[in-house]
């Protein structure tokens, strides 16, 4: 009977984590990481689009439509070659995408994105299993996998068409054959073959899919350390974690060639663009903002939302995590009493504490600000949750009398529903969880724009052309009259745009008037003067994370 009710209340789990994930999944248009994972995985290149020219939005989109020539080596190949990602998820995305997209027609954003959401459904039983079986203990399991079907950060990632969702299930793996280990070793007993071998290829395909799983390979490693420490005076045999070392390293060295044409490459510019050393506490705030949305989120977007209802919900966020955060911390001390589960929460309770002080370790001293996405915290986001579990399983049966509501379970209860609540503002984009916003320019767009419309930006690498294909999907299903795009291309050998700015001139003089111009994400200087176009100041800054500028260009009047 237990067996059955427990099986009951999983299912339950697993329809309110797929109902959040999969409702209105395709209700916007892709964003630039999105674009990226459809042009690799269909095998096609970014590298077909024109610059320097005047494009339609089905040039634009072209790398965006299925083939029938694609083929595994090509999505590695314009990966490698292109991108800074390994090739794992596009892998399995390209097969996911064979059976659902037809040759010739634009790839469905939906199909690309419900990999990743059935990836983050299967992320419920899977953490239902790691709060099982390293706690031994099925309330742990429950709680652990309620909360990663709810959590507004892990429902936030599994709705975008990336690899975050799969990585996610890979260090879940990973941390069980840690906590395993680490029980084993303090027991005097040998790990087993199949755990050393598991735990190797766990890590091998973690790589594979985000090379930023290494930070949970350092995290680990620190773990380990702290815990050989611990057990110097013990006679335990370490040679078979040693073969787990040596077989995990083996598996990372496949990746440095590739690992070294990151630091200096353009894709990766904007991590060291920051400046955390002179605005040191911006990290710090965006940091504890990522940490919360794990728990609870609240209607936060600046871009659909008035400022006044923001601010409404960081209050009530704040008083939120004041009572909530005492039923945590009360929890976790429950769980202190136990031997054997008290060494599993300082092992995840120090994997966290590594994890977070080589995020800032990185931050403050290579000026590598991991903190300024969302998705970059994805490589400790599952402890937090299986953390989450411990504390509400402690709060279950026990409340201290000093709380306010001395009824653990209506205590456990509320952080259920408010997380739950946090899922849903997420599933319909009202959460400051967002990336850049392609629908919010271009209905501006549509609404200010009733002539010929040409819009230009300054073009770097594909995540420029991403951005531009984001807006031409969205603008598709718009009525904007002869719509043309224009991606000015760097000088060769030179970080200016001379040549593509003369191109774009040339172009203006030939265009009918009167039209409407729009520089986007536009980096260089430009005088518009000469072209007879007048900057509208009615419109312009920033909208869904896009800079803009319209200009509007008329006739130039004749001379009598």
């Amino acid at each position: 009977m237990k067996t059955r009710f427990h099986l009951l209340l999983l299912l339950l789990w697993l329809v309110v984590g797929t109902s959040l994930r999969f409702v209105h999944l395709d209700s916007l248009p892709p964003w630039t990481d999105e674009c990226a994972t459809m042009v690799f995985s269909l095998g096609n290149s970014f590298r077909t689009v024109p610059l320097n020219q005047l494009i339609s939005a089905d040039i634009l989109l072209q790398p965006l439509q299925a083939t029938s020539v694609t083929s595994i080596s090509k999505v590695i190949e314009n990966l490698l070659t292109e991108s800074t990602h390994p090739p794992l998820y596009f892998i399995l995305t390209h097969l996911w995408m064979k059976f659902f997209s037809p040759v010739g027609e634009l790839a469905s954003v939906f199909v690309v994105r419900s990999l990743s959401a059935l990836l983050g459904v299967v992320s419920i039983p899977v953490m239902f299993c790691f709060g099982y079986f390293t706690f031994r203990s099925k309330l742990v399991g429950q709680l652990a996998a309620a909360m990663m079907a709810v959590s507004p950060y892990t429902i936030f990632l599994a709705r975008e068409a990336r690899h975050y969702s799969l990585v996610i299930l890979l260090v879940i793996v990973s941390l069980c054959c840690l906590v395993t280990a680490i029980q084993k070793l303090h027991r005097q007993q040998s790990l087993p073959i199949w755990l050393v071998f598991t735990w190797i290829v766990i890590n091998c395909l973690g790589v594979a899919t985000h090379y930023f799983f290494m930070l949970t390979l350092c995290a680990e490693g620190l773990v380990l350390v702290g815990q050989i420490w611990l057990l110097k005076k013990q006679h335990i045999s370490w040679w078979r974690m040693g073969i787990v070392v040596i077989g995990t390293f083996i598996g990372c060295l496949v990746w440095i060639p590739n690992l070294q044409n990151i630091p200096g490459s353009d894709l990766t510019s904007w991590v060291a663009a920051s400046s955390p050393h002179t605005r040191w506490l911006e990290p710090l705030a965006r940091l504890l903002l990522w940490l919360m949305s794990m728990l609870l989120l609240l209607p936060s977007a600046l871009t659909t939302l008035p400022l006044k209802m923001v601010i409404i919900s960081g209050v009530l966020t704040l008083v939120f995590l004041i009572w909530s955060l005492p039923q945590v911390i009360g929890g976790l001390k429950s769980y202190q009493q136990d031997a054997d589960t008290n060494l599993t929460l300082h092992i995840l309770i120090g994997y966290v504490l590594a994890a977070i002080a080589l995020t800032l370790l990185l931050t403050y001293t290579l000026g590598k600000d991991l903190t300024l996405a969302a998705r970059f915290q994805f490589y400790y986001a599952p402890t937090i949750i299986l953390l989450l579990g411990v504390a509400f399983a402690g709060c279950w049966h026990q409340v201290p009398k000093s709380q306010f509501f001395r009824h653990g379970k209506v205590a456990v209860s509320i952080m259920l529903l408010m997380a739950t609540l946090g899922g849903m503002i997420v599933a319909e984009n009202l959460g400051y969880l967002q990336n850049q916003r392609p629908d919010v320019l271009s209905s501006i767009i549509h609404k200010a724009s009733r002539n010929n419309v040409l819009i230009a930006t300054t073009h770097i690498h594909h995540g420029q052309t991403g951005r531009m294909m984001g807006l031409a999907w969205e603008l598709q299903t718009q009525t904007v009259k002869n719509l043309q795009f224009f991606l000015v291309a760097q000088d060769p050998n030179t970080p200016t745009y001379t040549q593509g700015q003369q191109t774009l001139a040339k172009q203006l003089t030939q265009l009918p008037r009167p039209l409407d111009l729009w520089l986007v994400e536009y980096r260089a200087p430009v005088d518009l003067v000469s072209q007879n176009c007048t900057l509208d100041r009615q419109y312009g800054n920033f909208a869904g994370e896009y800079s803009y500028k319209l200009y509007r260009c008329v006739t130039p009047p004749t001379s009598s």
